[in-house]
Order: C-alpha cells, then sequence, then structure tokens
C-alpha cells in the first residue's frame, strides 16, 4: 500500500536542517520555520518496528492540528498552518529536554511500575490498593526524559530541577499547562463518549515565552477509554476497551519483544497492520467528530507532500 516510511526533502535556495524522530521527520529552514512531517512509522518501546501504518502520519498530523487550533487559549503554541495532511509548518522554538506526562487513570508503564510493588514512579507517590485502569484521585505528572533515538527514563520534578534541564520558573509553567491541556483534553474526550486516561505533552520555548509543540491528545501520545466499555469492564473486573496503540504494545509482548537491547522487533503480518490502520482512523473520527477522508493519489506520497510542503515555505518566507 502506499505509505510514506520516510522522507528527504530539499528546500532549494534555503538553509535547511533536518533530523529524524522515531514517527517525525523534522525540517528546520533558516532558523525560523520548522516543518513537521507524519510519516506512516509506527513505535513501540521507544523501538522503531518494520513496518509503515496506512494512513497513520494523516491520522496524527490532522488529530494533532484539531487539538492544537482548539486549545490555543490555554497556552501559545507553534502551529502555523497545514499545507498537506501529513505536514504542519511551525514556529521553530528551543524544545525543553524533557516530555510532560500526565496520568489520570494507573494503566500502561504506570501500571507496570505499580504491579512490580513499587509505589514511588517520577518522585511522585501512587495510593494503595488501586486496581488496573483505576482512576487516581488527582491527575499525577510523571515527566520523562526526551530520546530520539533509544529509550526515554523516567525523572521526577527534583531531578529536572537539580540537574537544570529546566529552570524553576519555567518548569512550573509546564506543570500548570499541563495540567490545563488535560483538563481540556478529558473535557472534549467526555463529549466524544470517551475517557482520556493518560497522555503527553512537549513544550519549546522562543523569545522568553512557553510553546506547546508537537502533537498533542493523538493515539501515539496518549490513551483513551470507551467510556461504556469502561464502566462495564471495570464493573466486571475486566479490562475496558481503549483506542491506544497499547493494543501494538500487548501484540509485541505475546511475541517476545518488549524492547530489549539487540533484540528485533518481529515483522506484523498484513491483517495486523490492516488492523493498526483501522484503529487509527477509526480514533481520530471519534475524537475529532470528523470524518476521516484519506488522500487519493496515483503518484508517490513521498511527492505529493514535498509539492505541497514547499509552496507552503516558499509563501511563507519569500
Amino acid at each position: 500500500m502506499n505509505t510514506l516510511a520516510e522522507t528527504r526533502f530539499d528546500f532549494p535556495g534555503y538553509k535547511v536542517r533536518r533530523y529524524q524522530g522515531k514517527v517525525r521527520d523534522v525540517y528546520v529552514i533558516e532558523e525560523q520555520l520548522m516543518v513537521f512531517v507524519a510519516s506512516d512509522r509506527i513505535s513501540a518501546f521507544d523501538v522503531i518496528l518494520p513496518q509503515a501504518i496506512p494512513h497513520k502520519g494523516q491520522v496524527l498530523n490532522q488529530t494533532a492540528a484539531y487539538f492544537l487550533q482548539e486549545t490555543e487559549d490555554i497556552c501559545p503554541n507553534h502551529f502555523i498552518t497545514s499545507p498537506d495532511p501529513n505536514v504542519t509548518l511551525g514556529l521553530r522554538t528551543q524544545p525543553y529536554p524533557v516530555e510532560m506526562v500526565v496520568r489520570g487513570y494507573l494503566c500502561g508503564h504506570a501500571w507496570r511500575v505499580y504491579q512490580s510493588g513499587e509505589r514511588m514512579i517520577c518522585g511522585v507517590r501512587m495510593p494503595d490498593g488501586l486496581q488496573e485502569n483505576d482512576p487516581f484521585p488527582e491527575p499525577i505528572i510523571t515527566p520523562s526524559t526526551k530520546s530520539q533515538v533509544g529509550h526515554d527514563e523516567d525523572i521526577s520534578r527534583d531531578e529536572i530541577l537539580k540537574s537544570g534541564l529546566v529552570e524553576q520558573d519555567d518548569y512550573l509553567k509546564l506543570e500548570h499547562y499541563t495540567l490545563q491541556l488535560y483538563k481540556r483534553g478529558t473535557e472534549m474526550a467526555a463529549q466524544r463518549g470517551l475517557i482520556l486516561a493518560d497522555t503527553k505533552y512537549e513544550f519549546g520555548h522562543r523569545d522568553w515565552d512557553v510553546y506547546l509543540i508537537d502533537e498533542i491528545h493523538t493515539p501515539d501520545s496518549s490513551r483513551y477509554f470507551l467510556k461504556d466499555s469502561y464502566d462495564t469492564a471495570r464493573a466486571q473486573g475486566e479490562r475496558p476497551q481503549q483506542l491506544s496503540k497499547e493494543f501494538v504494545r500487548e501484540w509485541l509482548m505475546a511475541n517476545g519483544f518488549q524492547g530489549q537491547e539487540g533484540a528485533t522487533p518481529p515483522d506484523m503480518p498484513q491483517e495486523f497492520v490492516e488492523e493498526v490502520s483501522r484503529r487509527y482512523i477509526r480514533l481520530y473520527e471519534q475524537v475529532t467528530g470528523l470524518p476521516f477522508e484519506p488522500r487519493q493519489t496515483t503518484r508517490s506520497l513521498a511527492e505529493e507532500v514535498y509539492a505541497h510542503t514547499l509552496k507552503a515555505v516558499r509563501d511563507i518566507l519569500d
């Protein structure tokens, strides 16, 4: 199928720097403009998996663009325009080297820590007596370091401040924005019959201001429960149905892979790749309330994305 696994765009006439994240290819143009290309790569356990997922990049980019525009009253963000379904153009910022993970429910990584007997995560104590997917009394912030290659690592607020990764005044802003964004996200999710169980935000600074950057409330950065399923499953002691990529992690674990150093992730069968794609599309439609319109093109996605992006860059910079 026509997927966008990688881009190596040239922007003639401009000074360009390129770097590749786990999912996005990022171009810094003239030290002013950021071009974020959401590829169809998928990662789990901080490892890029062998197969690309059809439409995944479009889902990620359009979901993030939707929520960036819906939350711009809470804090400034980098969004300028989206000239292509897979592309966002944004202001250049200097990213903070931490991700702000916020958790309203005990699931995923936090549950694996809890299940091991630990009650401290990132300097935050989790209450005793909880079961998987139970709500926390109040949302907790569990930051992690940011890594373009390899594993992100849990880190506490005290460690961030003592190491100077983020200055105290800025970090307090990050915490404030994180909780406000999560509150808005949970309210919007509730309107769509969903529970936003956990998510993460990334921030950068520009001209002394803090900006929300990268993705927001996407299936790569967030975990959603179906509310009806959650209530029923909790009453019966079962797992609620999720809209997230946790099921990809579970498939990998069932096939013997958890991101171990030196281990090779298994190939996903074509039918599973197609199921992953369907789940991403379903999440987009449910969280935004908008129909998903897959692009129709007879040329390669890379050619089409490049044409749209180059025109938009020239329109902004020339």
